[in-house]
């Protein structure tokens, strides 16, 4: 598909339709929309900033290339005034004192938010339906689940309520539900974006990412939303990416694929024709493709689950209800601290720190946290490597297609093992795109480093090739 901020762009500047006419359909879909996609509707917010924009195109004054474009915000983002509830039963009633800086950034741009969205609490989930507000039905068949964590905003571009969605990815959380909904989704280079604002899951793994359905689109984006930032250590200034430099793949000459990815009994034996397939078609445009040797799915799930456990332990530890929260009240401080959690987390939030505090605890931590740590230094080492042989990787985005609605409660470690042909570029902080080509779930594009750019130049020639 065509950019459609190019294409709203023109509209608006050509008179054809107005921003405030814009929202107004946008807001009546998110209103009625039964996939449960909607946290809240920031329609006052949405319909004053469009009559803005409207105001000044009478005016005769220029706009911006994302200004007035309608976009969804994953509920784990603070946006200033808002309820940001995490989905969860603790923040329900939470309301940003401040905006994350990545969402300033596209309202300084001119972009227009319309919702905050479902996901699974605290990003702790694969399928958003982990949520108070009820599971997150998929955009093409609505007995299947969204994809998670970020499965409301996928599902909201899928089905055109949002022209764009900002999504969070720990560990796949943006790749796979785009995946679910044939739509882009992008995790960049970890860094590339800054995390201020954004509820922390896993620090050493959490990314800002878009969704989109083109392209264009996700590099839109993704210029506004990157750079340093002072209230993010680990950001880094980089270069804008031109929407020339993505259009000719001729530099790209190698190509490599995991081959235990694939040679594996876990994979839908549809994914796994589609996907070599999918090889074949890029063999015959003449571009080499390698197998490459990597560390086995359950190695990756597990060293990615043992981090993400005791980081998220870690970090919500902060929230029992005495600075904000539902707190409930107790006999003593202990056990209202201890009620707090127990009643206000989910099942699977709970799971998470009870497992962070194991792999922390004393007679575990130099056994298991630590044996992790080394792990994902082999894991980004083995990366390096790789990228000394191929200039591109690609995968599979999960090993089968999306579960019905309520089994993935049923078996949390078969949610845990769907992620995993996505956790281990999370692992080495690579930037990583789906796209909705290849396979049912479509296919996953990653490169080095700072290479966003080749992604999203691999992505393009994908789309012309598959």
């Amino acid at each position: 598909m065509d950019s459609q901020i190019h294409k709203i762009h023109q509209q608006l500047v050509n008179k054809e339709i107005t921003c405030t006419a814009l929202v107004q359909d946008k807001l009546k879909s998110l209103k009625q929309n039964t996939n449960n996609t909607v946290n809240a509707l920031l329609d006052n917010l949405a319909l004053n900033l469009a009559a803005k924009v409207d105001a000044k195109i009478a005016q005769g004054e220029s706009i911006g290339l994302l200004e007035g474009i309608p976009f969804g915000i994953k509920d784990v983002y603070m946006v200033q005034g808002t309820l940001t509830t995490a989905s969860s039963e603790l923040l329900k009633n939470y309301k940003s004192a401040y905006t994350a800086t990545a969402i300033q950034k596209l309202l300084d741009a001119g972009a227009i938010p319309l919702v905050k969205e479902n996901c699974d609490s605290f990003g702790h989930g694969s399928s958003s339906e982990n949520t108070i507000f009820g599971a997150v039905k998929n955009a093409i068949n609505p007995d299947l689940v969204g994809g998670g964590s970020s499965g409301g905003s996928a599902v909201n571009v899928a089905k055109d309520y949002t022209v764009f969605s900002i999504g969070g990815d720990t560990g796949g959380s943006v790749r796979q539900p785009a995946g679910y909904n044939n739509v882009y989704g992008l995790k960049p280079t970890y860094g590339r974006i800054s995390r201020y604002g954004l509820m922390a899951y896993a620090s050493s793994t959490d990314c800002v990412g878009p969704i989109a359905k083109s392209i264009e689109d996700i590099r839109i984006v993704l210029n506004v939303m990157s750079g340093k930032d002072q209230k993010d250590q680990t950001t880094y200034a980089s270069a804008e990416i031109a929407q020339d430099a993505i259009s000719d793949a001729k530099d790209i000459k190698t190509v490599g694929y995991f081959k235990n990815f694939i040679e594996n009994d876990a994979i839908d034996a549809q994914i796994k024709s589609d996907f070599l397939s999918a090889i074949e078609k890029i063999k015959a445009q003449g571009i080499q493709v390698k197998a490459l040797d990597f560390f086995e799915s359950n190695t990756l799930v597990s060293t990615y689950y043992t981090l993400a456990m005791a980081e998220t332990a870690s970090n919500l530890s902060r929230l029992d209800g005495t600075n904000y929260g539902n707190r409930i009240e107790a006999e003593n401080l202990k056990e209202t601290y201890a009620v707090t959690r127990s009643e206000n987390f989910s099942e699977e939030t709970k799971r998470r720190i009870v497992g962070g505090n194991q792999v922390l605890s004393q007679g575990f931590s130099d056994e298991i946290y630590l044996k992790g740590l080394n792990l994902r230094d082999q894991i980004s080492e083995n990366f390096e490597n790789d990228f000394k042989e191929v200039d591109i990787i690609i995968s599979p985005v999960t090993p089968n297609i999306p579960p019905k609605i309520g089994d993935s409660l049923k078996d949390p470690l078969a949610m845990y093992l769907s992620d995993a042909y996505t956790v281990g570029f999370s692992l080495g902080q690579l930037p990583t795109l789906t796209v909705p080509q290849g396979t049912a779930t479509g296919l996953q594009i990653t490169a080095a480093k700072n290479n966003d750019e080749l992604v999203l130049k691999f992505a393009n020639f994908l789309k012309d090739t598959i």
